[in-house]
């Protein structure tokens, strides 16, 4: 029979997962319970990831240093073939939204260094600074919480 070889995806035991990923099992187990990955078990208690698992874990790492949460993360992975490596074209699919999500990013810790530069960096440390930076507590009218930090919008300036 003529054709493609469908090659198996190997199973490894979950310690060797977490040596090869540098996740700890107890993180790869609470992945696997939010539907993340997923294991097999034969005939022992023991979890068995097939091997493509490495490439999953690595995508949930880069995936949470970006900025993503785990649920978005699990939204993205449900997008990808379970059971095997995803394609070239799988993985391009799912980036072309992280270059927003890492520009957006950016952006904020720009605003941050700027701030820290503006506010903590002054060395006062004191609400008569703050007064200078947020006049007559305007970012009170915006509401509660970090205010700055929930728009684009500056204190004052709206």
């Amino acid at each position: 029979m003529a054709g493609k070889t469908i090659k198996k995806d190997p199973l490894l035991p979950i310690g060797e997962i977490a040596k090869r990923s540098g996740v700890a099992a107890s993180a790869l187990r609470y992945y696997e319970s939010l539907g993340l990955i997923s294991s097999s078990r034969q005939g022992t208690s023991r979890r068995y990831f097939p091997r493509s698992t490495l490439r999953r874990v690595a995508f949930i790492i880069f995936a949470q240093k970006i900025g993503y949460s785990l649920q978005e993360i699990g939204e993205q992975l449900a997008r990808l073939p379970t059971g095997k490596l995803p394609t070239d074209k799988d993985w391009q699919a799912l980036s072309r939204g992280w270059k927003q999500q890492v520009a957006q990013r950016i952006m904020e810790l720009q605003r941050l260094d700027m701030d820290l530069d503006h506010c903590i960096g002054c060395g006062c440390l004191s609400l008569q600074r703050c007064k200078l930076a947020n006049p007559n507590d305007a970012a009170a009218a915006g509401g509660t919480g970090p205010r700055r930090w929930l728009t684009d919008e500056q204190p004052g300036h709206g």
